[in-house]
């Protein structure tokens, strides 16, 4: 329930982003596409690289990264499809909503966020996961 909140929380809190938000948004969905495929090689450097500073801090490697990805975002880490959705930038923050369909058919919605760091890339900051048709 907590998740569900959140996710729309954030798609509220970003509602209406200025005209420039579409470059940022196409390079966070580069930056998500990226990963996503580092998943699929079982790259856990590479995954890794696209974390932010604060994941690396709970996760302090990258096999230990990979790990909790494997156990706790199956449909992440192993999947038919990974479509993008609505993504809206706003100062320095993006929510970018993926939808995901699992290795057994099972739709999820994700909603990633990303932050820009000081040397101008941006890091992915989380990624919530709700089953399509779940109860908030």
């Amino acid at each position: 329930m907590r998740a569900a909140a959140l996710f729309v929380c954030l798609l509220i809190g970003l509602a209406a982003p200025p005209a420039w938000a579409g470059d940022e948004v196409s390079a966070a969905q580069a930056i998500i596409r990226s990963q996503e495929q580092a998943f699929a090689r079982d790259d856990a450097a590479t995954a890794y690289s696209y974390a932010s500073p604060a994941l690396h801090a709970t996760f302090p490697d990258a096999e230990v990264f990979l790990s909790m990805v494997r156990r706790g975002y199956a449909p992440v880490y192993r999947h038919k499809s990974f479509e993008f959705g609505e993504g809206r930038a706003l100062d320095g923050r993006i929510a970018q909503t993926v939808r995901i369909i699992d290795a057994d058919g099972n739709p999820w919605d994700a909603l990633y966020t990303l932050e820009q760091q000081a040397d101008g890339s941006w890091k992915i900051t989380g990624c919530v996961l709700k089953g399509v048709g779940e109860a908030a």
